[in-house]
């Protein structure tokens, strides 16, 4: 963008540009004891606080910067600012601060926004960059974010640690208070993670017994369900539709159906199709890395930043797992440009040869209206840093590639055959599943996990992977003790029998269950649950459909579990990824579940984010939000001063009393 850029201290100058940096925020809120020194002791006389004016104070540990950045912005020769900061909330409230701070005025203002870090990305985004007040409304919600975190943090952290913050110390053997951090985020999340683990405690183990009969010469096994019809409809002796509570009663049935002949209600093949996923956003993709190689999403963000930095990927913080039309029409170049990534060569090829990118505008992965800041995270494919990529960093982008690569394949192909019989009043089920066409799940993983006879094994029950794809904040369930039926005998039952045929019954049997209990969170389904509003969903299309709903953003969810593991209220076991919470978590937790339960719901969360999402649309009023969340702050301070609520809060968390090494 410059000839021959000399660098500086600080900066970079040219003939006619000069380039510098933020280095994160230089600029933050003061603390109460700015606005008075009276406000620095906690007291409850000085609560709420809540500023008419706002005070902000440059960062003392990044003052050298701000001071040439504030110099080169303010230079007489200096007419024309373009502000390249990160392309998200964040990024646009680290230099409004910066230009609020520098007293900027009479400059033209362009903001760049851009997806990748390519050259003709970049060339692109000044090129193309709009007036900065088009960006006001993001401005304002960066804004308000900040203020929000700030008034719940102070208030309510200081509120409930003047009044319960004794009470959680004396159970540590400390003398002095300890400090009840609440957040606006970080406190919902707790919940989530505290009431998990107590669904967890206290679930009870419930048995209960299937029957199961052995049909046709070649023994099909088929299970019983009390569908519509059956004697057992909806009977309070059933745990659920296909088991019984207790034993005698599934013997009873045995008992009713034995003798009876057995007739073929239906008997029906098909062939079902599954489309590749959508694309990454960021909590997809830590989700996914979790799953896989077992890190954090802070450590995945900060490989998909190194990815971005190295202009192998684009913007990583998005939220969106689409394309935009704009890019769908050029996304042959990103394709092309891959044929050097030798895992996927031979893909890319077929790709290009077949010219199977052409219609992408018109698939569900192309989607203007599901795009906000930023499209999905995909491959720019400009492989120049490639060598120079760690195990762990070919690892994630090689995971991109191929979840990229697969959206321009078919879909995957079963085939599928599902049989009922009919024995008296009662119905048997049975059914198989066989992968006909691998489609796009060639692509989406390296043969050496998926080959595609290790694809029918799985679905025939003989490879224990399924077990990764299990939901995991999934509630209290039957037994995974799955009927597997061979596929091949069942299609060739299909082209033998009809629906009234009359078929050899070889008798029934019990299987017994039991009930299991919710699975912890890991670190990555939090990050999907976080985005979900307190939901894992699974579903592809109900995913979508709650999406701007979500607790936190994309670029702040990883730190938040972070913090809460740094501050000692929850335990990330690093090999298995799994969350639980620490005795501090849980007192915190029930200190806020007395006083201000309203932080623990998810929901509430994420309307408070999806107003601020509102705010960048233009959709909600700034003013009416700020008035609504100071009356929120107010309120809720005030009724935490007037109750005194020590002696139940401390009968509550003396439960989970830490005890010193030699008393317990």
């Amino acid at each position: 963008l410059g000839e021959n850029p000399q660098r500086r201290d600080g900066y970079s100058e040219s003939d006619d540009a000069v380039f510098t940096w933020c280095v994160g925020h230089l600029v933050t809120m003061s603390y109460p004891a700015e606005y008075d020194a009276s406000l620095k002791r906690w007291s409850m006389d000085t609560i709420p606080f809540i500023p008419t004016e706002w005070k902000y104070e440059i960062i003392p540990a990044v003052a050298k910067q701000f001071n040439i950045v504030a110099g080169l912005l303010n230079r007489e020769d200096v007419d024309k600012i373009y502000v390249c900061t990160d392309s998200g909330r964040e990024g646009e409230y680290i230099y409004r601060l910066v230009e609020q701070m520098a007293g900027v005025h009479g400059k033209k203002r362009l903001r760049v926004w851009i997806d990748s870090q390519t050259e003709e990305e970049i060339k692109r985004g000044v090129r193309d960059a709009k007036d900065l007040s088009e960006y006001d409304n993001l401005s304002e919600a960066a804004y308000l974010r900040a203020k929000e975190d700030y008034l719940m943090g102070i208030n309510f952290s200081r509120v409930l640690t003047l009044k319960y913050g004794q009470s959680i110390s004396s159970f540590f053997r400390q003398n002095n208070r300890t400090v009840i951090a609440v957040g606006r985020v970080m406190t919902c999340v707790l919940g989530m993670v505290v009431i998990r683990e107590r669904e967890i405690r206290n679930f009870k183990e419930t048995p209960f017994y299937r029957v199961i009969g052995r049909f046709t010469d070649a023994g099909v096994e088929a299970e019983w369900k009390a569908v519509e019809g059956s004697r057992y409809f909806e009977s309070p002796l059933l745990y659920k539709e296909n088991g019984f509570k207790e034993e005698k009663d599934a013997l009873a049935l045995i008992e009713e159906l034995n003798g009876k002949q057995a007739k073929v209600k239906s008997i029906v093949k098909n062939i079902t199709k599954k489309r590749a996923p959508l694309l990454f956003n960021l909590a997809e993709l830590q989700a996914e890395c979790s799953k896989k190689f077992k890190i954090s999403p802070d450590e995945t963000l900060q490989v998909a930043q190194d990815l971005y930095e190295k202009k192998l990927t684009t913007y990583p913080r998005t939220d969106a797992r689409v394309l935009s039309s704009a890019v769908a029409k050029e996304i042959g170049k990103n394709i092309s440009r891959l044929k050097g990534f030798e895992p996927t060569a031979d893909f890319v090829e077929h790709i290009m040869q077949k010219r199977l990118y052409a219609n992408i505008a018109d698939t569900q992965y192309t989607d203007d209206s599901k795009v906000t800041d930023h499209y999905a995270i995909i491959p720019t494919g400009q492989l120049t840093e490639l060598s120079g990529l760690t195990s762990l960093q070919r690892a994630v982008f090689e995971l991109i590639v191929r979840r990229f690569l697969s959206i321009f394949y078919p879909p995957a192909e079963y085939e599928n055959v599902k049989l009922v019989v009919d024995v008296d009043k009662e119905s048997f089920f049975a059914s198989s599943k066989v992968l006909k066409s691998e489609g796009y799940l060639q692509v989406a993983n390296p043969p050496k996990k998926k080959s595609f006879e290790e694809s029918n094994a799985r679905i025939l029950g003989k490879n224990t992977e399924t077990a990764d794809s299990t939901d995991e904040n999934s509630t209290a369930n039957g037994s995974n003790d799955e009927i597997v039926v061979n596929p091949k005998v069942m299609l060739e039952l299909a082209d033998k029998l009809k629906a009234g045929d009359e078929i050899a019954c070889q008798g029934y049997n019990i299987k017994f269950g039991k009930t299991s209990p919710p699975k912890r969170y890991t670190s990555g389904s939090m990050v999907l649950a976080m985005e979900n509003a307190g939901q894992l969903i699974e579903d592809e299309e109900l995913r979508e459909q709650i999406k701007g709903s979500g607790i936190g953003t994309s670029a702040t969810r990883a730190e938040i579990i972070q913090k809460l593991v740094r501050i000692g209220y929850l335990n990330l076991n690093k090999k298995t990824q799994i969350l639980t919470p620490e005795s501090l978590g849980e007192m915190v937790f029930e200190v806020v579940y007395m006083t201000v339960p309203a932080l623990l719901n998810p929901k509430m969360t994420a309307n408070w984010e999806k107003g601020l999402d509102g705010i960048t649309r233009g959709t909600v009023d700034f003013w009416e939000y700020r008035g609504k969340l100071e009356s929120f702050i107010r309120k809720e301070t005030e009724k935490m001063i007037e109750q005194n609520l020590r002696p139940e809060i401390a009968d509550r968390i003396s439960s989970f009393e830490v005890r010193r090494p030699d008393e317990r």
